[in-house]
Parts: structure tokens; C-alpha cells; sequence
């Protein structure tokens, strides 16, 4: 059962991402603040974050960039959910090192298709690294 931390201030938007999550089989903890999120992330080690741009004390983008320079934790896959519509906005989470970007509203349906297909991917990369020298992929 993949492990995700979402962090979202809005009351109504994460219930809604964690009762999608949860209804696929995930198991989901919510937290409403950003400095808050990055101490949780560090101390339980998910499988994915998905995380609001604008958040209280910390944003999105500053903890996904914490994110990659932590040797912990640089490879989680993060998707940022945020109401951010400008392209300038998404360039910066990018280039910050998000793997993804939704813009809300979200379509639910869309939302699990992105997070599983950003598990799968973390999957792969790991069965890739376990993989003994000289090994080929089949």
C-alpha cells in the first residue's frame, strides 16, 4: 500500500484528494502547513508527496526544493495541486523538481491516473537500481 503526504490548507480539497487516494488503496496523511509537511515527509518517508503551491510558513515549490537536495529524499515524486494557472507559475515548480503539475479544480479520476502512473515510474527506477551490474533489462 503506497504511502502519500498531502499537503493542502484547503479543508474541502484535501478531503477530496485523501478519500480518492484512500478509495484506490493508499494510505494518506494530510497536513495543512508547509514547514509542517516537510518535517513530516522527513520523518516518515512516503512513496509520493502531492503538494498545494501556496501553503502556510513554507510553499510547495520551497519544499520540493528542500526535497531534492536531501539525499533522503530527493527521490519522491512530488505533484503539485494548486489553483497557480500561469505557466510562469508550473516553470517554476519544474524547474524546482516537481514531477508533475495539476492545476485545480482537478477531475478526481485524472488525479489517481497521474499518481499511480508517478508510483509506477518510482518503481521502476528503483527495480532499475537493484538490478545487479552487468543485468538486462528485459
Amino acid at each position: 500500500m503506497p504511502r502519500i503526504i498531502v499537503a493542502e490548507d484547503d479543508e474541502i480539497v484535501a478531503e477530496i484528494v485523501r478519500d480518492t487516494l484512500i478509495q484506490a488503496g493508499h494510505a494518506v496523511g494530510v497536513v495543512q502547513d508547509g514547514a509542517a509537511a516537510l518535517d513530516v515527509i522527513r520523518a516518515k518517508r512516503p512513496d509520493m508527496v502531492i503538494l498545494d503551491c501556496s501553503l502556510p510558513s513554507m510553499t510547495g515549490v520551497q519544499i520540493v526544493r528542500q526535497m531534492r537536495i536531501d539525499y533522503d529524499l530527493w527521490e519522491i515524486p512530488a505533484l503539485m495541486l494548486t489553483a497557480r494557472v500561469s505557466a510562469s507559475d508550473e516553470d517554476l515548480a519544474m524547474y524546482a523538481g516537481a514531477d508533475e503539475y495539476m492545476r485545480k479544480p482537478f477531475d478526481p479520476k485524472k488525479l489517481l491516473a497521474t499518481v499511480d502512473v508517478l508510483l509506477t515510474e518510482a518503481l521502476d527506477r528503483k527495480a532499475l537500481e537493484k538490478r545487479p551490474a552487468g543485468a538486462r533489462a528485459i
